[in-house]
């Protein structure tokens, strides 16, 4: 399984490292069992500055990474891909491949963005719930869920609700009780909710 996460100048840093932890653990546990490979993925493979300053190097740039089958969208200055062809192109084409799609905060807007919510269940960060019906208004907004599974999608509200969002992910994709060990490692408090 190859879950690339996506970064980019000006993304939230929790949003990606949150998730990244705990499925790097989950790849980590489960690697007798199945290979999982964690990755991030950007335009290029230049150096990124996220929205706190932290400079990330990405693994792969969208011409050489593996075939996806997960994608992970983070929040952060997420505006400049809102009419970005390039990158609403490369999310529907990531999307029509089959892979599950997944954001974290206003990552969701991208999404909304490329029609990836339309008719669909979602959620975002608490300050742009609202924004996000502008860009879409068949969406179905949930304001009061951490993360919305809606199949295909999989849309998580700000920062650390990604970290919920990608412990509901391997209880999913896996086992609550994979879950719970990976959530028991990284002492994260908060039950899964799966």
């Amino acid at each position: 399984m190859n879950i690339g996460i996506f970064i980019f100048d000006g993304a939230e840093e929790l949003d990606f490292a949150g998730p990244y932890e705990v499925l790097a653990q989950w790849a980590q546990e489960a690697a007798d069992e199945r290979e999982i490979f964690v990755f991030t993925i950007a335009r290029s493979t230049d150096p990124v500055r996220c929205a706190h300053g932290l400079r990330v190097l990405p693994d792969y740039a969208w011409d050489d990474a593996p075939s996806l089958d997960l994608l992970l969208f983070p929040g952060g200055r997420v505006r400049q891909f809102l009419e970005d062809q390039e990158v609403l192109d490369w999310v529907r084409s990531v999307r029509d491949t089959g892979a599950l799609m997944t954001s974290v905060c206003t990552g969701a807007h991208v999404y909304a963005s490329a029609g990836v919510l339309e008719n669909r269940p979602a959620t975002t960060w608490f300050g742009a719930l609202d924004s996000l019906v502008e860009i879409d208004p068949t969406i179905e907004l949930r304001r009061d869920d951490r993360f919305v599974d809606s199949g295909e999608v999989v849309t998580s509200a700000g920062v650390s609700a990604g970290i919920d969002m990608a412990l509901h992910l391997v209880a999913r994709l896996d086992s609550p009780e994979r879950a719970d060990s990976v959530r028991r490692y990284i002492q994260y408090e908060t039950p899964v909710a799966v």
